[in-house]
């Protein structure tokens, strides 16, 4: 029988765009974006094919994929829904305040009424009037979560609030952990989900851009109560996404979906490492990643129980 895990979820979100484009209100902050091609429509049309692919890939290796169309012209990041959603186990949820009032129209009822209807969720709690106070914690793109452990990373940015960090941990029974990271220009990383990854039994981490050497230290030690392998990635290897991963439930057994660019930025050693305990799942996606996000951006993993049909 395939191995599973509380850390794999078997069902996701994701979000197909019909006018995909990189935000330039978030560019502010967000120093992994990039200029994409100049005519709008081929950039649409490659994102649009690009998710189609990922969706399709994901379905094939045994996840389950809840595929919902955009097409809104005014939701340019759209297809990362992790920021303004999360599921957690015992039928939790959670929808968040975001920084850019751009991506505020982001949060869709339909995608809350699906999980009521399909999972079993006990509880939503809305975060998102927080914003009128200035306080944003943008799902888990913010925080990198072990569920297994029960522990939320994040690292400072304007798009995680500590205060709200503190009462998210709170509501959901985590111990929240925060450190500083930043790039190699000093800029501090916007969103944790783009340093680390946290898997079953590994632990993909940009050590290197936690700039303090003890609070580095620390948080290596947090991870390791786990009892993970510890892969250190380089800040090159951060820039090509390679901290963007999550691990999923598949058919047959665990699997690491990441980007194509991603994997590609990976030595032997570390693949070699990480296929002893998932398979590999290479997403090529060098159009939405244009955006300053990658695979892990783009899946809003659902950590909930599904309903059983009833029948008559």
């Amino acid at each position: 029988m395939p191995r599973s895990s509380l850390q794999a979820p078997s069902s996701v979100v994701m979000i197909r765009p019909h006018h995909f484009t990189p935000n330039v209100e978030t560019a502010r902050d967000n120093h992994f974006q990039t200029s994409a091609a100049s005519d709008p429509s081929a950039v649409a049309q490659a994102a649009y094919a690009e998710v189609s692919r990922a969706a399709k890939t994901l379905q094939d290796a045994g996840v389950r994929v809840h595929l919902f169309e955009d097409k809104s012209t005014t939701t340019p990041d759209s297809v990362f829904p992790n920021n303004w959603f999360s599921t957690h186990s015992g039928g939790h949820a959670a929808v968040y305040p975001m920084h850019a009032p751009s991506r505020r129209a982001e949060r869709r009822q339909d995608v809350l009424e699906m999980l009521k209807r399909d999972y079993r969720v006990q509880d939503v709690i809305d975060y998102s009037g927080l914003e009128q106070d200035n306080l944003f914690l943008e799902g888990t793109g913010a925080m990198v979560i072990d569920h297994l452990e029960r522990v939320a990373y994040a690292a400072r940015s304007n798009r995680t609030s500590e205060i709200l960090l503190e009462r998210f941990c709170t509501h959901f029974s985590y111990e929240p952990v925060v450190f500083d990271a930043v790039d190699p220009q000093g800029q501090p990383i916007y969103h944790t989900n783009v340093l680390m990854c946290i898997g079953t039994d590994f632990a993909l981490i940009g050590l290197d851009c936690i700039p303090d050497p003890n609070r580095r230290r620390e948080v290596a030690e947090r991870l390791r109560r786990g009892e993970r392998n510890i892969i250190p990635l380089s800040p090159a290897q951060i820039a090509d996404f390679a901290g963007n991963a999550i691990e999923l439930q598949g058919r047959d057994g665990l699997v690491l979906a990441l980007s194509a660019r991603a994997l590609r930025s990976l030595n032997p050693d570390q693949r070699a490492t990480l296929e002893q305990h998932v398979t590999l799942i290479p997403l090529d996606i060098p159009t939405i990643e244009h955006a300053g996000g990658s695979v892990r951006c783009m899946i809003a993993g659902l950590h909930l129980s599904a309903r059983t049909l009833q029948t008559a």
